[in-house]
């Protein structure tokens, strides 16, 4: 005969095993581990901390994941968050998502990299756009941010996220100056980006943006919008359009045959493999898109 007892008995010793296995901390080897929300807030984690003895980083999404515009976590996601300690998030509403994250492992400790005084949100349709990395003044007051947030959290290490992180400002110090010094005196000051990536970018260098070709990324626009923003080109000395790597320029390249604009690649650097490799990812992308606004808007 059936021992029912036995048997439940037996479940509920077997359900206790794997569920003790799933929540924080199943890793159990001493580290800390950290996990980033995207490619952005990767770098500024892996320059305050990367390198360092006990700590571990990790980003979320996968390399060519992009702004997280709508972004679903998935059971991967879940479970890379179910062995971490701490979760560094860009802020402003770009991940929708964290509530959920936040429901699912209550001990989790957040670092929102936006939580600063010196970061003035651009409000567009009453929402904050969250692209606040795009500008290099913000960037270092989000490394700033991450890195008071994380000593608060993990004093064991804060005099090496401290040191990491000075070191890291004055190189992003160093790009604004050069940026400033490339970009503020160009002859046009007139852009269509892409999508709403990059207004902190237009306000710190004093470009304007006069439209975007896509109101939302990976939405191509209404024929009344393409219509539009080619009326808006046709009315610059310089016709030039800018699309982002991640996305597809289709849309780009028809306004261009319309209109005769060049169509040039600026980078919201949101997408790379995540390693210790991308340390200076931000930096030489800036660059990069210092140097095509230069040719672009001469």
């Amino acid at each position: 005969m059936i021992d029912l007892k036995k048997i439940l008995a037996i479940l509920s010793i077997f359900s206790l095993t794997i569920f003790s296995g799933c929540g924080k901390n199943s890793q159990d080897d001493g580290k800390l581990h950290i996990v980033t929300s995207f490619y952005p807030i990767y770098i500024d984690a892996i320059n305050i901390a990367g390198g360092i003895d006990g700590v571990e980083i990790k980003n979320m999404t996968k390399p060519q994941t992009g702004c997280l515009h709508d972004y679903q976590l998935t059971t991967e996601d879940m479970t890379t968050l179910e062995s971490a300690d701490i979760f560094i998030v860009n802020g402003l509403g770009m991940e929708s998502f964290l509530e959920k994250a936040i429901s699912a492992n209550k001990d989790l400790k957040i670092i929102d990299a936006s939580k600063s005084e010196h970061i003035e949100p651009i409000l567009e349709d009453g929402e904050p756009n969250p692209h606040v990395w795009t500008s290099v003044t913000y960037s270092i007051d989000q490394v700033k941010s991450i890195t008071s947030q994380l000593c608060e959290i993990d004093p064991d290490h804060a005099k090496q996220y401290r040191d990491n992180a000075i070191k890291y400002v004055t190189d992003l110090s160093k790009l604004r100056d050069e940026m400033h010094l490339e970009l503020d005196n160009l002859p046009h000051k007139d852009i269509v980006t892409f999508h709403e990536a990059f207004p902190y970018f237009a306000k710190e260098f004093d470009l304007r943006i006069i439209d975007v070709i896509e109101r939302e990324p990976g939405q191509e626009p209404t024929p009344k919008e393409l219509e539009e923003t080619i009326e808006k080109i046709n009315t610059l000395p310089t016709k030039v359009l800018f699309t982002e790597p991640q996305y597809s320029p289709k849309a780009a390249e028809t306004i261009a045959r319309e209109t005769g604009a060049q169509i040039f690649t600026l980078d919201p650097i949101v997408t790379g493999e995540a390693n210790l490799d991308a340390k200076n990812s931000y930096i030489d992308k800036m660059r990069e898109n210092m140097n095509v606004l230069k040719e672009a808007l001469q």
